[in-house]
């Protein structure tokens, strides 16, 4: 079985990576001063944030490589695995910011860490950016940087935790930028997501998976869960799940047309374990009962 190398605190890293630590819990890692190793596969018990600056094969999600060109951002939630396994040697190039959960618990940044939702994308979603955006995310690093070489005082922690926070704003406004500039990307994943709902609804899918997910239809689409919700939301307004919804009463209204059928049966057709639960729901997005939809239709 393929041997994972952990690094479960910031200090592992920097060691693995020949960097000084300044903080145990926090560090801006300079990947060009570790020696040449293999490609392995990492897992890491803190956040971590790549910004590679040449070309690289040396990151892999599930079985394909991704080389990435000189500015690109790869973010990474505590405990993913990242990397590819192989016999070739590499020289590490880049930067890495990596910080603990235990920095930020109890300040605004901890208690908004899931909001940046890239953190759980794919390896292949990730943030390329534009020289001029890579210069601005090199000065938050450098600001980080002089921050932990700083003598501690009482202003440290939070003028460090403030410029994680500027970056991962930054990194917001780039994200939205890149989904606009790929917008013949985006409208192709968004065609294909119509698609997607049309064959489920017109398939016996509902009645052996259920309910359409958000992380259904992304798995669907090779996505992740995460990056397709804020993609359909900056191309369409609606969230992912309200998106489905919209489709599913679509369907609904349809189905409800035949007089032969049973709410109960049209509910359970839609992927429904629970008729009721189809009826409440029908009544809060179309203000009716299905009933009483067919009547005045009728």
């Amino acid at each position: 079985m393929e041997e994972i190398l952990k690094f479960d605190t910031v200090t592992q890293y920097n060691t693995f990576n020949r960097n000084e630590t300044l903080n145990p819990l926090v560090s801006v890692v300079d990947l060009s001063k570790a020696a040449p190793r293999q490609l392995r596969r990492m897992s890491y018990g803190f956040y971590v944030v790549f910004l590679k600056e040449i070309k690289c094969g040396d990151l892999k999600y599930g079985i394909s490589n991704y080389d990435y060109e000189e500015g690109t951002l790869v973010f990474l939630a505590p405990g993913q695995v990242i990397g590819s396994h192989g016999q070739d040697y590499y020289q590490p190039q880049g930067f890495a910011l990596v910080f603990h959960a235990d920095f930020i618990h109890g300040t605004t940044l901890g208690r908004h860490i899931n909001d940046y939702s890239f953190f759980s994308y794919h390896t292949n979603e990730a943030l390329h950016l534009s020289e001029r955006e890579r210069q601005i995310i090199m000065d938050c690093f450098s600001k980080i940087k002089f921050e932990l070489e700083h003598a501690v005082d009482k202003h440290s922690k939070k003028l460090i935790i403030t410029n994680i926070e500027l970056f991962l704003n930054y990194c917001i406004r780039f994200y939205d930028r890149q989904f606009i500039t790929r917008e013949n990307s985006v409208k192709g994943v968004l065609e294909k997501f119509e698609t997607l709902l049309n064959h489920f609804f017109s398939s016996d899918k509902p009645h052996t998976v259920g309910l359409p997910s958000v992380a259904y239809c992304a798995s669907e689409l090779n996505l992740s869960a995460n990056y397709f919700g804020d993609l359909i939301k900056k191309e369409t307004g609606k969230s992912a799940h309200d998106y489905i919804t919209l489709k599913l009463m679509e369907v609904a209204k349809e189905k409800i047309f035949d007089t032969n059928k049973s709410v109960s049966e049209v509910a359970y057709e839609l992927g429904f374990k629970y008729p009721q639960h189809f009826s409440r729901l029908f009544k809060q997005q179309m203000g009716v009962t299905p009933l009483e939809y067919r009547s005045s239709v009728n």
